[in-house]
């Protein structure tokens, strides 16, 4: 199996987690085949809902490492975002049970977190911050109603070797 940067390998178990969001597993919405990394913009072709994982665009400094360590420590700030189909007459209105989808399997990986354990990822994941989120309209930023939520992960990486298992 070949090597994958350490931000992608969580990238993809957070795109795992938010694809079991499933009736089956007791959630009102199905995102199995519609959970996106990196994408900004969908249009009418897209499946809805949908969501996407996005870098927080204002990083904050890692934390500070000792002088003779090659681990970092510190927090990653990414961004979700959910589309749905709009209601007429409350075009938001869709965008919160979507929401709370997202909100309650994010809850389930967080508590992990006395295992340390999140994603399944070992120790690289040592923490995770539900933040703050909004539901909005279609607008200039997008078509589709949608929210925004805000997700910080601890994470522990190797700075010399950023492929590391």
């Amino acid at each position: 199996m070949a090597t994958t940067v350490l931000r992608i390998r969580i990238l993809e178990a957070l795109t795992a987690a938010l694809q079991e969001i499933t009736p089956a597993n007791g959630y009102a919405h199905d995102l199995s085949t519609s959970v996106f990394r990196g994408r900004a913009n969908f249009g009418a072709d897209d499946p809805m809902p949908c969501v996407s994982i996005l870098e927080a665009p204002d990083p904050e400094a890692p934390s500070s490492t000792p002088p003779d360590s090659t681990k970092q420590k510190g927090e990653w700030f990414l961004v979700i975002q959910g589309f749905v189909k709009d209601d007429i007459d409350n075009p938001t209105d869709p965008a919160y049970p979507l929401l709370a989808d997202v909100i309650k399997r994010l809850a389930i990986e967080k508590l992990k977190n006395k295992d340390f354990n999140i994603f399944d990822l070992g120790k690289h994941v040592y923490d995770m911050t539900i933040g703050a989120r909004v539901v909005r309209p279609p607008d200039d930023s997008s078509s589709k109603a949608y929210f925004v939520l805000n997700l910080s992960l601890n994470v522990v990486e190797s700075l010399e070797n950023p492929l590391e298992d």
